[in-house]
């Protein structure tokens, strides 16, 4: 037999949308971060491999597939 014990807990509805809103613009706000990062990573690679347009199109077109086969993971 297990020992499981029900609680129920009254909650504040308020306060709970008030807390999820913070998370979720926490989230935004590091997603936003790392994108920046990322973005200058590439840049950098790019200057010092001394990259033409065609080959950074070519890097940001790689990224951007990276980034929606990600995307279509989560879902």
């Amino acid at each position: 037999m297990r020992n499981i014990e029900n609680r129920q807990f009254k909650s504040d509805d308020d306060a709970l949308t008030a807390l999820l809103s913070k998370a979720k613009s926490e989230q935004r706000s590091d997603d936003a971060l790392a994108v920046s990062i990322h973005i200058a990573a590439l840049a950098i690679h790019a200057r010092k491999k001394e990259m033409s347009a065609a080959e950074i199109i070519e890097l940001l077109d790689k990224e951007a597939e990276r980034y929606e086969n990600q995307a279509g993971e989560l879902h």
